[in-house]
């Protein structure tokens, strides 16, 4: 079934009430919020309770859309002094802006030891603590940088060092290396040197004086004698 038609008077019931203004509160609210992101509008939602309880939702800012407000109705009801009203406003924060700038360039002077003769003993005594807190805090920055800057060089003096002991172990490996290299030709020439030369000569010399039972007594005379 659906919802039935409600009739719009004073709900007459304290419980009943206040769980509908619950609601429809809430309801309110929510569509406040969603016209504001749909429509890119600037709302402002103002709701007090029967007990007085306050309830609102604004896009930006309630006092600055109720400003606003304000100002389109003077502006069309009368334009003349919304100008004048808009004029004193910029007016009054040049001022402020030109005192905020004085007292800076003021401030500046005095740090830097300039001015000081028209200052009170309590001006010249924030001034004191003022520097003195400044000086700190450059100390501790200073510190700050030269420990970093300490730790730095170790670690580079470190690894430095580390680089240093490669390139030895990698230079005593090649020592190692080419002695191992020049020690073999010389042992392979010492063991051919130990055995005597070959002469094709002598080796026929020793095969041909050698008696052979297969030769009679004649035959190894001839080839003696040969």
């Amino acid at each position: 079934m659906g919802r039935g038609k409600i009739e719009i008077k004073r709900i007459e019931n304290t419980t009943n009430r206040q769980v509908t203004f619950c609601k429809r509160r809430n309801g309110l609210l929510k569509k406040a919020y969603e016209l504001s992101v749909l429509c890119d509008a600037d709302v402002a939602l103002i709701v007090f309770s029967s007990r007085g309880r306050l309830y609102e939702y604004a896009t930006n800012s309630v006092k600055a859309t109720i400003d606003r407000y304000k100002k389109a109705c003077n502006g069309t009801t009368n334009t003349g002094f919304a100008s004048e009203d808009n004029a004193q406003y910029y007016q009054q924060e040049a001022s402020k802006l030109r005192q905020q700038i004085n007292n800076l360039q003021s401030t500046n002077r005095s740090l830097m030891g300039e001015s000081l003769g028209s200052m009170s003993l309590r001006d010249m005594k924030q001034l004191e603590t003022r520097l003195e807190k400044g000086i700190n805090k450059i100390r501790n920055k200073k510190n700050e940088l030269l420990f970093a800057e300490i730790e730095y060089m170790q670690k580079r003096e470190m690894e430095l060092q580390n680089d240093n002991m490669y390139l030895r172990n990698k230079i005593a490996e090649n020592e190692r290396a080419q002695q191992q290299m020049s020690m073999l030709p010389s042992a392979r020439t010492t063991e051919y040197e130990i055995m005597p030369p070959y002469d094709s000569r002598n080796f026929l010399q020793v095969n041909a004086v050698q008696p052979t039972q297969h030769y009679t007594h004649q035959q190894r005379t001839a080839l003696q004698l040969g």
